[in-house]
């Protein structure tokens, strides 16, 4: 019998354990794997939505007007003939004018929320505070509205609380300059903030902003004609005496004229130039823009000569650089008297906030972008720029690149991070990729924006416009031609109305 034979005795087989736990792992792993494999290829193609905040728009529809919200939902129906008003498109706060009489300019008003409650009531009229920037931009004071009872103004905010008593004969913002509300009575100007508070009682002829900031004070003529100027305190910087004050600020100095005769003073009265220009263009530090005979040069406080009065412009940059003008064309030169950009652009910008100048020539489509080394970085047509998240979208050769403003290249998806689709071009056609790359909408479009803060992409085909949701699906196929539209923007089935200052969708 062979010694191998083995014979049944009646007990029970053992298990190899180590092989039993090397099979159970093994298709563990085998599992995981498939199921790795399946997200992967189920969550390739997809995209999620885009978190948007909850912002109001006003609508014209039919010749009406309502509002709805960043989602593109109706929330006041389109019933009124007259444009709403939305001075904060983060609140539901909607100014709705109605039964208006154009033949004597009477109308009524009424402040509803976003269930079209009454929220400011026991008032004649409403009115949000408009204000204008340097360029004639409109824009709403926060929180802040115009309200008259029995043809007298006052001040309310957002809640209807009154914070200024209607007895004034007008009210309006300052122009240019935030948290600042003219209020007239008996033909004399007086000044408040933004919760009512009196900064200057109304005792003036005139009031006017010395510059784009509140803190610097406000430049006040009294009706002996005297000029002056009065600190957002109610102090007074300058002492209101002069023939006429510039509105020129520049580290505790003002340009006044007294005697026929200009100068800067400071808030201590102390004099400086007297005499010594025709105007004063700024003051930076202890260097000032002069312009003497119609030429500009600079000039310290204490009258040493920095950059001879020659050229036809002036302009200050930062540092010690200055953008000059000479015959007709346009550069860069230091305090030194060195010229450290040569003056061959038409125009020449800088900019601050991002810290670059821009160049145009007359014979060029393209801007040249350069460095505060005053070296070229790069050339094209600016399309976009971002000061609050740091880049800028340019036109390179019939290519849209982004750059950040160390002139870096950028892709989209680098920069555009609450972004869930993409703008990608091929073979001269537009589609869109997710944040991994992954075509989520073919290349089938003539022309395309990136996706908007409202999760929403503008497209374009066969010469009109549409546009896709935010996980790439056609929201609004491509039907409108937008030929007088200067920004092509969606919210669902609404695009941006042609006038952008009243910041407005229509369906038409």
């Amino acid at each position: 019998m062979s010694g191998r034979a083995k014979r049944y005795n009646g007990e029970k087989k053992k298990l190899n354990l180590k092989k039993v736990f090397a099979v159970i792992i093994a298709l563990a792993v085998i599992i995981m794997v498939i199921i790795g494999i399946s997200k992967l290829i189920s969550g390739a193609g997809k995209t999620d939505e885009k978190t948007v905040a909850n912002q109001y728009f006003a609508v014209y529809t039919n010749d009406k007007w309502g509002v709805i919200n960043s989602k593109g939902e109706t929330i006041i129906e389109p019933e009124y003939d007259e444009a709403i008003i939305i001075p904060d498109n983060s609140k539901d706060v909607f100014i709705c004018t109605y039964d208006v009489d154009y033949e004597t300019g009477s109308y009524k008003s009424k402040v509803v929320n976003s269930k079209n409650e009454e929220i400011v009531t026991g008032y004649d009229t409403i009115q949000a505070v408009e204000n204008y920037d340097a360029n004639n931009n409109l824009w709403y004071e926060e929180d802040l509205l115009i309200v008259s009872k029995e043809g007298k103004f006052g001040l309310a905010d957002f809640r209807g609380k009154e914070l200024l008593a209607c007895e004034y004969d007008s009210i309006k913002a300052l122009n240019g300059v935030t948290n600042s509300v003219l209020i007239e009575k008996n033909n004399q100007y007086g000044l408040v903030d933004h919760i009512g508070a009196i900064i200057i009682e109304p005792e003036y002829k005139k009031i006017e902003a010395i510059s784009d900031r509140y803190e610097n004070g406000y430049i006040v003529t009294d009706n002996d004609n005297k000029v002056g100027v009065i600190n957002r305190d109610k102090t007074a910087a300058v002492e209101v005496k002069y023939q006429d004050v510039e509105p020129i600020y520049g580290n505790g100095n003002y340009v006044v004229k007294e005697n026929g005769k200009w100068k800067i003073v400071n808030s201590e009265g102390k004099s400086y130039l007297e005499d010594k220009f025709d105007s004063v263009k700024s003051i930076n530090g202890e260097n000032v823009v002069i312009v003497s005979d119609k030429n500009y040069g600079v000039v310290t406080l204490s009258g040493e000569t920095k950059i001879d009065a020659k050229y036809q412009g002036l302009e200050y940059a930062f540092d010690e650089n200055y953008i000059f003008k000479e015959e007709g064309k346009y550069g860069v030169i230091n305090l030194s008297g060195d010229i450290v950009l040569e003056p061959i652009y038409d125009s020449l910008i800088y900019r601050a906030d991002s810290g670059f100048f821009e160049g145009n020539k007359s014979d060029s489509v393209d801007t040249d972008f350069i460095g505060n080394d005053f070296t070229i970085k790069l050339s094209g047509i600016l399309s976009e720029i971002n000061t609050q998240d740091g880049y800028m979208k340019i036109r390179v050769d019939d290519e849209y690149k982004y750059y950040n403003f160390k002139f870096e290249e950028k892709t989209n998806i680098e920069l555009l991070t609450t972004n869930t689709l993409f703008l990608d071009k091929k073979d001269g056609k537009y589609g869109y990729v997710n944040k991994d790359g992954v075509v989520i909408v073919d290349y089938i479009y003539d022309d395309a924006r990136e996706q908007n803060e409202f999760g929403y992409s503008s497209v374009k085909k066969d010469g009109v416009w549409g546009c896709i949701d935010s996980r790439g699906r056609v929201a609004v196929e491509p039907t409108y031609t937008l030929e007088n539209a200067s920004l092509i923007e969606f919210i669902n089935n609404w695009h941006r109305g042609e006038d952008l200052n009243l910041n407005y969708y229509t369906d038409k």
